[in-house]
């Protein structure tokens, strides 16, 4: 069992940036792939990026790569989303989640709450 919490969302005007982390509690936190997806009203919740179980792979979605940095601290049970360059379509519940690993929500098991983002123009 692993239980997820988010925290870090708020509003920021474009160009800003934000941090995101997901504290986890549970065993298997090192074992298992971590992924942040979005959800903007009215669409499908995506993938945003991922990181393997030791940290030394991430993968991102096209619309943030180069702008958003996947990591990961397996002594304090957070994964961290850091997120530069923000721009209003980034604006969205952010979820934090554990499984697998790919890009479907399927994939996953274990699910945050959320965190609301939200970027001005």
């Amino acid at each position: 069992q692993v239980q997820l919490v988010e925290s870090g969302g708020g509003l920021v005007q474009a160009g800003g940036s934000l941090r995101l982390s997901c504290a986890a509690s549970g065993r298997t936190f090192s074992t298992a792939v971590m992924t942040w997806f979005r959800q903007a009203p009215g669409k499908e919740r995506e993938f945003v990026a991922a990181i393997n179980r030791s940290g030394g792979s991430t993968s991102y979605a096209a619309s943030v790569k180069g702008r958003f940095t996947i990591s990961r601290d397996n002594g304090k049970n957070t994964v961290f989303l850091q997120m530069n360059s923000l721009k209003p379509e980034d604006t969205a519940v952010y979820y934090c989640a554990a499984g697998q690993g790919g890009v479907g929500v399927k994939n996953y098991a274990y699910w945050g709450q959320g965190t609301q983002v939200t970027v001005s123009s």
